[in-house]
């Protein structure tokens, strides 16, 4: 039986039915790791066991998951030098929360160095490509997520998204992305990066699979104070809206005056243009102050990470310099400078510089200030609106190495997705076709729309996306060529 060409949905109906077995399921996505996964390189650790360890089941499906997320007794190392062989002695919340619904870890995908960087290109450990097109980079620190669910090793992956890590790489790859609002899923025992703004998500290969996974994970966890006393369930009922009446949908005009190739501003109009042959009502907004938000996020989050990454130390977690030191603060050096990779290396210093004593009223709390802003920028229009469109990409994949010696270039690139997770909004991402590339070649890569609604609005955006999903019709060109059976 073909499973890539199925959905989440699909294969548990399969399942349930009888008409295959778990064990059948979990060979199939196992054997395409193993024979694609070499030129993807998209896992870190392999969990061949896992349909046996884990007597639960989402009926068993397999799931990647990020290196990031805990799971107790299997391998779990942040991509970084400094966890090479830790093994927690402890579970996530989320991971906790699907395996209990039956889900199966099949393997720990890759990822930038504690989740941060932004083209993928200075990862410490293996680079991913693209399963598109392989000389053009999957993007951000999900990008090996994104490949393994792009390429379809496995029907879904479980990922976390601070600014931009899901959204990126899932418009470049293909493949459907869903961000909930800030205070639904818990963080117990994901390792963070910058705690106000990390929030554990999924990418998946349809609008209705991302909401299968999103009933599931979120409630209120005790062990963790951001997460909202109630559980969002999903009416059913929505799946049979056919249209978008009634529906108000506000563009920024900001983002396609600025910052967009034309290719992808040419996809994203027609892509408005189908929303309204859906009866959607299309209105231009201005959100003035969301040209800020890639400034004071580089400010903020350098600090946040700073902070968590104070406890990798060697004391409390290990690696151990074989250099030798005359002093506790010198042994702190050589083992964090040895283990840390270089985007770290930046957060921690430019964090010592703006949360120092002199300069942290000009930028940490100025910074804080403007996120401030943007969050009543967005308030103000989702109080005549219900929705606000935009790309996920100001341009598709780029060739790898085109611009990894820009560290700034890189993040301006993230102007689309970083406002948004700095109000803490909901949103999904998903396709809205092929774009040429800007440079001579002229490749066609793939575009995203991205969807945004207000706060605790997460089933209004499961139902819009679904409409538009079903009037275009792109799932069957979802696998690229090269990864058929």
């Amino acid at each position: 039986m073909n499973f890539k060409d199925m959905s989440l949905e699909e294969i548990i109906s399969k399942i349930k039915s009888s008409e295959t077995s778990k064990e059948e399921v979990f060979s199939y996505f196992l054997n395409r790791i193993e024979k694609y996964d070499p030129k993807l390189k998209a896992f870190n650790s392999i969990n061949k066991d896992g349909l046996n360890k884990i007597d639960w089941a989402l009926c068993w499906i397999p799931i990647s998951v990020k290196d990031i997320y805990c799971e107790k007794w299997i391998l779990t190392t942040a991509s970084s030098k400094m966890l090479t062989d830790f093994i927690p002695p402890y579970e996530s919340t989320i991971t906790k929360n699907l395996k209990s619904e039956w889900m199966s870890s099949i393997g720990k995908t890759t990822m930038d160095e504690f989740a941060m960087w932004t083209s993928w290109e200075n990862s410490a450990t293996v680079k991913a490509v693209n399963p598109w097109w392989t000389n053009r980079i999957p993007w951000g620190s999900s990008s090996w997520a994104a490949v393994s669910v792009a390429a379809w090793l496995v029907p879904a992956a479980l990922w976390t998204d601070t600014g931009w890590s899901i959204r990126q790489p899932s418009s470049l790859c293909w493949v459907v992305w869903f961000k909930p609002s800030y205070w639904r899923n818990s963080r117990y025992w994901i390792m963070a990066m910058a705690s106000s703004l990390d929030c554990p998500w999924t990418i998946t290969k349809t609008v209705k699979d991302a909401s299968i996974l999103y009933e599931l994970m979120n409630w209120k966890d005790p062990l963790e104070n951001t997460s909202l006393p109630w559980k969002d369930k999903i009416d059913p009922k929505i799946w049979e809206t056919k249209d978008l009446k009634w529906i108000k949908f506000w563009v920024p005009k900001e983002y396609f005056e600025e910052w967009i190739d034309k290719w992808v501003k040419d996809t994203i109009t027609k892509a408005i243009e189908k929303l309204k042959e859906l009866w959607a009502e299309i209105k231009d907004v201005s959100l003035p102050m969301t040209k800020y938000a890639v400034a004071s996020y580089y400010i903020i989050v350098p600090a946040e990470v700073s902070t968590n990454l104070a406890r990798y130390d060697w004391i409390r977690y290990w690696y151990n310099s074989e250099k030798l030191s005359s002093s506790l603060d010198e042994k702190y050096f050589n083992n964090r400078w040895e283990s840390l990779w270089d985007e770290a290396k930046r957060r921690i210093i430019l964090w010592s510089y703006v949360l120092s004593a002199w300069f942290y009223d000009a930028y940490f709390i100025k910074a804080s200030k403007v996120r401030t802003l943007i969050i009543q920028d967005f308030k103000r229009v989702f109080d005549e609106v219900d929705f606000i469109l935009w790309p996920t990409s100001p341009s598709v994949a780029w060739k790898m190495w085109e611009k990894s010696d820009d560290p700034l270039k890189l993040y301006l690139a993230d102007i689309f997705t970083i406002p948004a997770s700095m109000a803490g909004l909901p949103w999904i991402s998903i396709p809205c076709w092929f774009a040429k590339t800007e440079d001579n070649e002229k490749e066609n890569m793939p575009v995203w729309l991205q969807i945004i609604a207000p706060r605790l609005q997460e089933q209004s955006l499961f139902e819009v996306a679904n409409v538009y999903e079903k009037a275009t019709n792109w799932r069957e060109q979802m696998v690229p060529k090269g990864f058929e059976d």
